[in-house]
């Protein structure tokens, strides 16, 4: 009897939107520890050195990731304009796995696909129940 439950594809739809608001905390908190020290070497001055994988300059190029992986990491825990947030979340990861690590080993672009598969993922389900974003939709 137990064993069925383990195999059931039934799922609480109460929990489903539970595991969406986990997910997103849990992968934007990840995400904030990455873009928070390039936040500090943002503001701290000086000069700034940045891979430039697009040609928009190092400045423009960190204060892109620094929008992706810090401010859209805040607006996805928060559940606000969530899909909206992903995109620059997404193009982010894209660029670090296919272009500034394009031709590295696996381990390197493993990070940034597990990111990227995240944001995915969240951008397909949405934010679930438990967001602002369903606060503003009703």
């Amino acid at each position: 009897m137990k064993g069925k439950k383990l195999f059931s594809v039934k799922y609480s739809e109460d929990l489903m939107h539970v595991g969406l608001l986990a997910f997103r905390g849990m992968v934007s908190v990840m995400m904030l520890t990455h873009g928070l020290p390039k936040l500090e070497r943002l503001v701290a001055g000086g000069e700034i050195i940045f891979p430039d994988p697009l040609g928009v300059g190092s400045f423009f190029s960190l204060l892109l990731v620094v929008f992706a992986e810090f401010v859209c990491s805040l607006f996805v825990i928060l559940g606000l304009a969530t899909r909206l947030s992903l995109i620059p979340q997404i193009i982010t990861m894209a660029v670090a796995v296919f272009v500034v690590h394009a031709g590295d080993v696996f381990a390197k672009k493993e990070m940034g696909l597990l990111y990227l598969s995240a944001y995915v993922l969240l951008l397909i389900t949405g934010p679930g129940r438990y967001s602002v974003d369903r606060f503003f939709h009703k």
